[in-house]
């Protein structure tokens, strides 16, 4: 039996009533650029902003899906819903997730009040789709109180998941040398927390020492919380829910939570617009023998890249090309 399509209206009122396949259906659009997805977004955008967007990002391996499964748990336990966007290394054929839904928030699919949903990064250098950023918008409009972005944990990925965030968390591993040299890297400017999980580790306690030397070099106002957890256990799992509360509540109460997502707001116009003027000036020079020619002459060293950004300019955005910058 061939299963009818949602009109418009009713992916509207069903993103707006939590309908688990409307919403499924609007995050499938938007994520392959139809033209539907943009009225539909346009539509629900009015009733977002009230869920809390975490996002989880660290090295790979170190347990994120683990740990925002047992978040889950806690968070279910306090009859709150909840939203999943892991973002996913993408296959370079299909441009798909190639991971699927995370096996680790297996236990929490059949739960009505979860939705989770893996999507590709779709060759987006910072590892973020733009998909992805509307997905978090639809999921915040259908209702969910908590919704967390998982990033691959990869390149600028740890740093775009600061762009959609209210509270950043960064997940780390003992015995992992990759995620000391991640933080003395830059990453440590990143997290509002920080959790290093499998407490159980040997090297558990040496690395918190580790972190804290790290963290010690930022004012005091700036230093994230950093707590041990135990994802498969459960253990110390409320503690840290606790302090990511904390810190949003923090941000609330001096006002710093909405400049935050004011800024994330407009960050993210840029950001879209950048990406969609990007695939326009490629079209427009892949379908432009004469800009074809300019590419040729750069490859062949006989026109320099500047001079020729400038006639591209030029000739695509009718920009005057006295401005290199």
């Amino acid at each position: 039996m061939v299963r009818r399509e949602l009109t418009l209206e009713e992916l509207i009122a069903g993103v707006r009533g939590g309908d688990r396949r409307a919403l499924a259906r609007a995050i499938s659009l938007v994520e392959d650029g139809d033209a539907l997805a943009y009225p539909l977004v346009r539509e629900v955008y009015p009733e977002t902003g009230r869920a809390r967007v975490v996002g989880v990002t660290g090295p790979p391996g170190v347990g994120k899906s683990s740990l925002i499964g047992a978040l889950i748990s806690h968070i279910r336990e306090r009859e709150q819903t909840v939203g999943v966007v892991s973002v996913d290394p993408s296959s370079p054929f299909s441009h798909g997730a190639l991971l699927g839904d995370r096996i680790r928030l297996s236990d929490h699919f059949l739960d009505p009040g979860v939705f989770i949903r893996s999507m590709g990064t779709r060759g987006h250098l910072g590892g973020l789709a733009e998909a992805s950023l509307q997905a978090v918008l639809l999921l915040d409009a259908a209702g969910k109180d908590v919704v967390f972005v998982e990033t691959v944990g990869a390149g600028q990925s740890e740093v775009e998941v600061t762009g959609i965030a209210d509270t950043v968390l960064l997940v780390l591993m003992p015995g992992s040398g990759d995620s000391v040299q991640a933080l003395k890297a830059g990453i440590m400017e990143i997290p509002d927390v920080i959790a290093i999980n499998k407490m159980d580790h040997a090297a558990a306690k040496t690395m918190l020492n580790e972190v804290r030397s790290i963290v010690a070099l930022a004012e005091p106002a700036e230093r994230p919380a950093i707590l041990l957890t135990g994802a498969l256990d459960g253990e110390n799992v409320p503690a840290l829910w606790d302090a990511l509360e904390e810190h949003r509540a923090a941000l609330e109460g001096d006002g710093r939570l909405e400049e935050r997502r004011r800024k994330n707001l407009a960050a993210e116009v840029f950001a879209v617009a950048s990406s969609r003027a990007s695939a326009h000036l490629r079209a427009a020079v892949a379908g432009d023998p004469a800009l074809r020619r300019v590419l040729a002459r750069v490859e062949d060293r006989d026109l320099d890249p500047l001079s020729a950004v400038r006639q591209i300019m030029e000739e695509v955005f009718e920009l005057d090309g006295t401005d290199d910058r």
